[in-house]
């Protein structure tokens, strides 16, 4: 049968991540109570961990899978998330105020009560990065509320108050960011995510010292395998927090050079004085030894002694240089006999007034399997830790973006991307943006081409650099400057593909590829134009005589003829595929037509006689007139001159200035624009026929011209 889900059952499992062991408890909140439903403790095989910090993550997550693996076991519950808490060499704490009034009279709610906390914990974190002067990354781990305000009094809860101000005095506590990294990865390692975090201290407060007791001047210590952690309470809060390097695993290692055994067997030795007169131990010489609890005692007393002066001294110091009313021990380095009497001694208590806390304090805790677990110190922050679930745990965590508190919910899996997204950073700064896209149209169809991608959004995390997918945890300072723009869409005349099409038009005889034609917004444009947003640009399906000309490397003159089709042209006649284009010289031209003139000669002769006449009947020059070569020459007026009278396109046309006329003569008579074609070729007749250019025109001929429209 399948094992039931964690999520399903409601069941919270902590793990107390020791120097020493790693212990696991499984179990729920019922009626105020918390229920355990089964424990596990397991060793390290080695030092993996030393003075609280993980040395070899790969070790200590293979750990915390057996216990992981004996629970699920014992519960049949397959487990997925962990609470734990957090020990270290190197603690820091800031205190804090905050205050915020509200626009109107407000009553305050649970949510207002975290936004406030989340606010002032914002506030000790940026303290905290603008006084610390290690190179260490720290990272906040747990806060404590010291006092509530409510316009400006003092009081114990705001839920349910109408208040215009309200203000917390709190407790931040940071430790470097490798010592919690380990803490995730070692839990990773054993396929868990981390649901909640707390302080070791914090954790242990919760069972060994009650609300109801924390009106008094008290301190807690925890004593550890590596670490000695410190909690004051006073005035029905917690004051102060610290920390200790110096724990049971000191003693252990006094014990293994006075024995002369491995440390695992010292620590089992330590164990077993504590219950026993006597313990037999196997030195590294094997040899079989036994030594008594008294011996022990002696041995390790200077580092009893050391230790509670240390930590009376440390505890003196967090609660204003005075000492406390009472202390409590608990974790299994402190049960080594004569640390709570020395304890007294250096803060000049009474005996009993430091005592260890085990069963005494678990009245409010229910085991299902009563009598298999020991209900000792050991227990305390273990239980703690599971406890602390309910007190500190939310499904929501608040975090600064851009300078705005922004509330997410938190599903173990949150990035800067989700804060940026409930933050309602836009997305598209987010990312590198494109710039403006240039549209325009070729033979009236949409294009486009895309602009260039900006620069990325810069992200810092904690102030420092970032990126969307950067996990994130409660109180984090993110700050996102936008993505920038590139620059816009870019295309000339040369990047069209209908342009880069070619055709053939013979020229001169010879054929050749020829280049399409290009007009924007009406004006004829070469292919390196820069096309501008909302250029109407046509790739039309010819060019013009002109740039066939210029293609061929042909110079265009006043003496040049074009001829397209036979036909004499302009330069800017369309000339479309296959089409036939002649450049020649105009003496070219009418040497040829008057080759093929039927009467040329004759023709000729009668010109040059008739002019010879007339110029016979005119009057001699007076003799004394002087030739002036600068005066202005009078034009020779052609005497042979003569109209001729036609009809173009039903309209009476008549020609002037010559003596005679051939058929592109017409098109200096009537307005017929070559340069603008209306349609794919000009239709010509002559009396109903298709002429040449150079054929002779009559009076009274009848002539057609116009443009064939396009099909």
């Amino acid at each position: 049968m399948a094992s039931l889900q964690q999520s399903d059952e409601h069941v919270v499992f902590g793990l107390d991540i020791g120097t020493r062991n790693v212990m696991g408890t499984v179990g729920y909140m019922r009626d105020g109570k918390f229920v355990v439903i089964a424990q596990n403790v397991q060793t390290h095989s080695t030092r993996a961990m030393l003075d609280g910090q993980i040395h070899d993550i790969g070790k200590v997550g293979a750990t915390i899978k057996v216990v992981k693996e004996h629970l699920e076991a014992d519960t049949d519950i397959h487990l997925t998330d962990v609470c734990i808490a957090a020990a270290g060499r190197v603690l820091r704490t800031v205190k804090t105020s905050f205050e915020y009034e509200y626009p109107d009279s407000h009553e305050i709610t649970d949510e207002d009560i975290y936004n406030l906390n989340s606010k002032a914990v914002e506030k000790a974190y940026a303290d905290f990065l603008s006084d610390d002067s290690h190179d260490m990354k720290f990272y906040l781990v747990g806060y404590s509320v010291m006092h509530y305000y409510l316009d400006g009094y003092q009081i114990a809860n705001l839920e349910g108050h109408n208040a215009g101000k309200v203000g917390v005095d709190l407790i931040a506590t940071f430790l470097p960011d490798d010592c919690v990294d380990g803490l995730y990865k070692a839990c990773e390692r054993a396929d868990l995510s981390v649901a909640n975090l707390t302080l070791e201290p914090i954790a242990a407060m919760m069972v060994a010292i009650p609300d109801r007791y924390r009106m008094l001047n008290l301190a807690l210590i925890d004593v550890g395998a590596g670490t000695s952690d410190i909690c004051i309470t006073d005035d029905g809060t917690i004051t102060a927090y610290g920390m200790l390097p110096i724990a049971g695993d000191h003693i252990t290692e006094a014990i293994a050079h006075h024995c002369l055994v491995d440390f695992n067997t010292a620590d089992q030795i330590k164990i077993e004085s504590s219950k026993e007169n006597k313990v037999q131990y196997t030195d590294i010489m094997g040899l079989e030894k036994t030594i008594t609890s008294k011996e022990i005692a002696k041995v390790i007393k200077p580092l009893v002694e050391d230790m509670a002066a240390k930590a009376a001294a440390q505890i003196k110091t967090l609660n204003g240089d005075r000492p406390v009313s009472a202390v409590f021990v608990v974790g299994g380095g402190g049960c080594v006999p004569g640390y709570t009497k020395a304890i007294a001694k250096y803060l000049e208590l009474p005996e009993e007034r430091v005592a260890l806390r085990g069963e005494e304090v678990m009245k409010d805790i229910e085991f299902l399997n009563d009598g298999a677990i020991e209900r000792n110190s050991l227990m305390v922050t273990p239980l703690g830790i599971c406890i602390s679930y309910y007190e500190e745990c939310n499904n929501f965590i608040f975090v600064s973006f851009n300078g705005q508190q922004t509330k997410i919910y938190d599903n173990g899996r949150l990035a800067i991307v989700d804060a940026a997204m409930q933050a309602e950073f836009p997305n598209e700064d987010l990312f590198p943006k494109r710039g403006p896209e240039l549209k325009y149209t070729v033979n009236g169809q949409e294009r486009g081409a895309r602009g260039e991608f900006g620069e990325s959004a810069v992200i810092t995390l904690n102030g420092k650099a970032a990126d969307i997918h950067s996990k994130i945890r409660a109180n984090d300072i993110i700050e996102v400057k936008g993505a920038t723009a590139g620059r816009p869409g870019k295309a000339s005349i040369e990047n069209i593909p209908e342009f880069k099409t070619k055709f053939i038009v013979n020229v001169n005889g010879k054929n050749v590829e020829a280049s399409r034609y290009a007009t924007v917004n009406g004006n004829p444009e070469t292919r390196f134009y820069d096309i501008k947003p909302g250029d109407d640009v046509r790739i039309l399906d010819y060019d013009t005589a002109a740039q066939i000309a210029e293609l061929m490397d042909i110079e265009l003159t006043p003496n040049t003829v074009i001829i397209v089709n036979n036909e004499v042209a302009e330069p800017d006649t369309p000339v479309y595929e296959n089409f036939k284009v002649e450049f020649k010289d105009q003496s070219e031209v009418v040497m040829e037509y008057y080759k093929d003139y039927p009467d040329a000669e004759e023709v000729e002769q009668e010109i040059e006689d008739e002019a010879k006449s007339e110029y016979d009947k005119l009057p001699e020059p007076d003799p004394e007139d002087v030739y002036d070569e600068n005066a202005v020459q009078e034009p020779v007026k052609n005497v042979l001159a003569r109209d001729l009278h036609i009809l173009v396109n039903n309209d009476a046309v008549t020609l002037h200035g010559k003596s005679s006329y051939i058929f592109v003569d017409i098109f200096d008579a009537i307005d017929f624009d070559l340069s603008k074609p209306n349609g794919r070729m000009i239709v010509t007749t002559l009396n109903g026929s298709t002429p040449d250019y150079m054929e002779p025109i009559n009076e009274g001929d009848k002539i057609e011209v116009y443009w064939q429209e396009n099909k």
